[in-house]
């Protein structure tokens, strides 16, 4: 189904671009701090972006205690600038509303019309709140103490709060009248984009906005302090991770214990495929139903209350001394902890990795069954000539993944499980960056770890994915 564009709608559509890029521009801009209109103030933290101004009244008042105490600034103003904060970010989703809603047809741009005037006038009334606020505390008795400021995001959102204003304006003026009859409609292509805007969305500020971190690799940085010219040091901790003997050693000793539980995880990734094709092969329905349940419980579960478990059972205290009159701590030895590990994380993840399987199999063709059966073929015959085959394209992909990830084992399961006994064998790539970095403060140096980590992973997966597609013919990339 199409319909007509009028001309009015397509001299429209250039105001609609100004809309729609204004509107990603003010979305992006929301969690970077360095743009953020509320630091009016030295005493705002240097972290807090415009959404976590908006969302959290804490955030603006966590190191105003003392001049709030002092009346240096009044509560007033901060509530003030709060609610301007607030009022911008709900501005700004009117804002998204518009310009997801300016896709569709003519009465769904009309529909979608006035949230971008609204918005966009929301955004303005933030921005004069936040100014108030501004003058307020610049009023002070005692400014040495506040060290007031006026924001360099404050003109940047004012820039694009004016062609947000002017578009919404010009497009309401410029649409004409929609056909009540006609009814909303949006071409598919569009619905499938915006169905896939907020999974990129939380994509990029969870795994791409993270990347403005690796700065921290080329000063010399400690906590609490700046990144200026005169802590730059260029590839000097890139240097010291190849030069310096006890890194080197350390390094060493990690990527031995990440691959090897790498490896082992890979040598058994096809245990959930496995445990799908069985699981499936029960026929009693409410039996099937309490083992998926049971097997899939254990995934969410943190794995603190994991190692609860582990120490009610294995512990001095625990019930397997308690019931053999023993008095072995198990969980303090070194002794085949590469495979306990492994058999921790394939009882936790087993249930919920065979997920895929599942759907996978009711995907398989019930034909290809129906044809076994008559060629004569019994229940384990039809698993391994139907159903196996027909997981393979599945099992191959998540290998790949597997392969992608051989680095990144995570950290939680060996933080909890690590202790004086087992840390030379237990500590992995992860945990190592974690305890660098936390625990020794040496920030630049785990941020450069972390750094070759994602290279090496991204070129690792390059590289399966290239011997898949020669050896295989299909690739995921």
């Amino acid at each position: 189904m199409k319909y007509e564009v009028t001309t009015r709608e397509k001299r429209s559509e250039g105001f609609f671009w100004v809309q729609r890029i204004a509107t990603f521009l003010a979305v992006f801009l929301l969690f970077f701090p360095q743009v953020s209109p509320t630091r009016i103030t030295s005493l705002i933290g240097k972290n807090v972006s415009l959404f976590t101004s908006a969302v959290s009244y804490g955030s603006l008042t966590s190191e105003m205690g003392r001049a709030l105490d002092r009346e240096w600034i009044s509560y007033g103003s901060v509530t003030l600038l709060y609610i301007g904060a607030l009022l911008m970010l709900v501005g700004i989703i009117a804002g998204i509303v518009a310009a997801c809603t300016s896709l569709g047809n003519l009465r769904l741009k009309k529909f979608g019309a006035p949230f971008g005037l609204g918005g966009s006038l929301g955004v303005a009334g933030g921005l004069v709140l936040i100014y108030v606020s501004y003058l307020q505390i610049s009023a002070t008795d005692r400014p040495e103490k506040v060290e007031p400021m006026f924001p360099t995001g404050f003109y940047i959102y004012a820039v694009l709060t004016l062609l947000m204003i002017v578009a919404a304006i010009a497009v309401m003026i410029m649409l004409p009248a929609a056909d009540k009859k006609e009814k909303y409609y949006m071409e598919p292509k569009y619905k499938l984009f915006l169905m896939f805007l907020p999974f990129a969305m939380l994509c990029f500020v969870f795994a791409y906005l993270p990347l403005y971190g690796w700065r921290y690799a080329f000063f010399d940085y400690s906590a609490g302090g700046t990144l200026s010219a005169d802590n730059f040091v260029g590839f000097k901790w890139f240097t010291m991770l190849f030069e310096n003997d006890a890194t080197k050693a350390d390094i060493v000793r990690v990527l031995r214990n990440t691959l090897v539980m790498s490896g082992l995880g890979i040598a058994t990734s096809w245990l959930p495929m496995a445990f799908a094709i069985f699981l499936n092969e029960i026929k009693v329905g409410w039996f099937k139903r309490i083992v998926q349940t049971f097997t899939t419980i254990p995934n969410f579960i943190s794995w603190v209350l994991v190692y609860a478990i582990a120490l009610a059972i294995f512990s001095t205290d625990g019930f397997i001394n308690t019931a053999f009159g023993g008095n072995t701590n198990y969980l303090m030895g070194n002794d085949l902890i590469w495979l306990k590990m492994l058999a921790w994380g394939t009882w936790k993840g087993i249930g919920w990795s065979a997920i895929i399987y599942i759907a996978g199999i009711s995907g398989i063709d019930q034909q290809l069954y129906e044809a076994a059966t008559v060629d004569g073929a019994g229940r384990f015959q039809k698993m391994w000539h139907v159903t196996v085959p027909g997981l393979l394209p599945t099992y191959f992909v998540m290998l790949l993944m597997s392969v992608a990830n051989v680095l990144s084992n995570g950290m939680d399961q060996y933080f909890v499980f690590q202790n004086a006994q087992n840390t030379s064998t237990i500590q992995v790539l992860d945990l190592y960056v974690y305890t660098l970095g936390i625990t020794k403060g040496n920030i630049p140096l785990s941020t450069v770890i972390g750094m070759v980590k994602s290279v090496v992973s991204v070129v690792l997966l390059f590289g399966a994915n290239g011997i898949s597609k020669a050896i295989r013919g299909e690739s995921i990339v």
